[in-house]
């Protein structure tokens, strides 16, 4: 079997926390950038996108974030670093983390005997509910 290689990569997520209710972060999404740029482009976007709806201050960051900060992150990212950037807003935490990943190629199963688990699953039809009459 030829050797393949994984494709660098970067995996980022974006987490929040509710500073009042003890409760751990929460993973709210994920995205696999293929490089710097993208994944970059990922968290700024979403900056970008919320930054209407924070407080002054917070928006503030996140634009000073944007702007100031982005060749630092792009640099960063270049040196396959790394690196998070947090916001918070009232009483929520929002931490978005983009770290070097090298993505593995998926195995080529045609020539593999797949397990017997694989033949003893049954697709179903999905059920539809009936209202009641009101």
């Amino acid at each position: 079997m030829p050797r393949t290689t994984g494709a660098p990569g970067f995996w980022c997520e974006c987490w929040t926390r509710n500073l009042d209710d003890g409760q751990p972060q929460t993973l709210f999404g994920s995205y696999d950038a293929s490089t710097e740029v993208e994944a970059n482009n990922w968290v700024s976007t979403i900056l970008r996108t919320i930054s209407p709806a924070l407080d002054t201050d917070t928006s503030e960051a996140a634009w000073e974030r944007l702007y100031d900060h982005r060749v630092n992150t792009r640099r960063a990212l270049i040196r396959r670093v790394p690196w998070t950037v947090s916001v918070t807003h009232a009483r929520a935490v929002i931490t978005w983390t983009v770290s070097p990943v090298t993505y593995l190629p998926l195995a080529h199963r045609q020539s593999f005997e797949l397990p017997l688990c694989a033949y003893a699953f049954k697709s179903h039809t999905p059920r539809t509910t009936v209202s009641s009459p009101r």
